[in-house]
């Protein structure tokens, strides 16, 4: 196993296990230590864990999960659909132009960036980056409108308009992601209990100690609850923006893969070069004497 594997996996587990699970961690023993001080002893029922906190945050990750995977589903609608548009412009009209290609790309590096930049910045400054990509929604419209003039025919326009529209109706799916998490209450809620239950716990950590009859596992107990609590919160905390970069879960806008893409083959080859051999192209061969 290689040193950067080592230095990945272990970067992982820091985006779980940080510093907020150090204080809560140090508040717990401290909980605990006072507790068997002043003998403190009390067998409090779990429950009030599960319910208080446990339930709460893994409803939210589950919530979270399903906004980063309908976030997916809309990038993958918004690149299916332009690059639809891109075959239509190369591909549906008589003759072929490579200013036109040059134009429809460069549109369409300029939507996904626009929406790259709009998704990993503040929300102070969505107005800013919003009307960046209204500007490429609308210069896509005025695209597919020329097509339209140079000699595209009035069902295919249509039909690259239903592109555009199932474009712009992704685009809005994803800003709403972006733009509101989890209810404030509910993640209140959570951080509230994080850090008040660790040290109530005092004295039921301090009877399970007793309980041990080994001074070295005294405090492993309120160490994993922090862990737990505090690893969960974390877990939910990266999955509620699915497009800031901090994670490796994160949703990438790769502006430039995707328009070298629409030139080249997944193989590094030419898109126009077709997976067919020539001599087995039916529009290639010779008719058949008669």
């Amino acid at each position: 196993m290689g040193a950067r594997v080592l230095f990945e996996r272990f970067s992982r587990i820091g985006l779980i296990v940080n510093w907020k699970t150090l204080g809560i961690a140090i508040l717990a023993i401290f909980a605990t230590w006072f507790s068997l001080k002043l003998n403190l002893v009390a067998d409090y029922p779990l429950t009030i864990i599960s319910t208080a906190v446990i339930f709460p945050i893994v409803f939210s990750i589950g919530h979270a999960y399903k906004r980063r995977e309908a976030s997916l589903d809309d990038y993958g609608t918004i690149k299916a659909h332009g690059r639809a548009i891109y075959f239509a412009a190369r591909d549906w009209l008589p003759e072929q132009n490579e200013d036109r290609l040059q134009h429809v790309e460069a549109v369409l590096v300029h939507l996904l960036k626009s929406c790259r930049d709009l998704f990993k910045a503040d929300l102070k400054d969505m107005p800013r980056h919003e009307q960046q990509v209204y500007a490429s929604f609308s210069e896509l419209s005025e695209f597919v409108k020329r097509m339209r003039a140079e000699g595209l025919a009035s069902g295919e326009c249509s039909r690259c308009n239903q592109y555009l529209s199932k474009m712009i109706v992704a685009f809005e799916s994803v800003k709403h992601v972006y733009q509101y998490r989890t209810p404030r209450t509910l993640s209140a809620f959570s951080d509230f209990f994080i850090i008040i239950l660790p040290i109530i716990y005092g004295p039921y950590f301090a009877h399970q100690a007793i309980e041990y009859e080994a001074p070295v596992l005294t405090y492993v107990m309120p160490v994993l609850f922090a862990v737990i609590l505090t690893g969960l919160d974390n877990i939910q905390s990266h999955l509620e923006d699915p497009f800031d970069q901090i994670g490796p879960d994160d949703v990438a806008i790769n502006a430039e893969k995707f328009v070298e893409l629409l030139a080249c083959g997944e193989d590094g080859g030419p898109c126009s070069a077709s997976v067919i051999p020539k001599a087995q192209r039916p529009e290639l061969q010779t008719p058949a004497a008669v």
